[in-house]
């Protein structure tokens, strides 16, 4: 995986939150059948992209910065 600095995760994970806060504000009810599916897959592809940066912040926190 590219190296990214800390600014650079801490920007994509401000994005992608504010954008599964959007998603999940969606009422799915009102969604065709296909809509929701994607929706539910989209919801989950944010959680996990979410969950990684964190994981990667925390690694980094705990390793210090790469190449020192």
């Amino acid at each position: 995986m590219p190296d990214f600095t800390a600014e650079e995760l801490s920007e994509a994970h401000r994005a992608l939150l504010s954008t599964l806060r959007k998603c999940e504000k969606i009422d799915a009810a009102k969604l065709g059948k296909p809509q929701q599916t994607l929706l539910k897959r989209r919801i989950a592809a944010l959680q996990l992209a979410l969950a990684l940066i964190k994981r990667e912040q925390d690694e980094t926190e705990k390793n210090g910065p790469q190449g020192i």
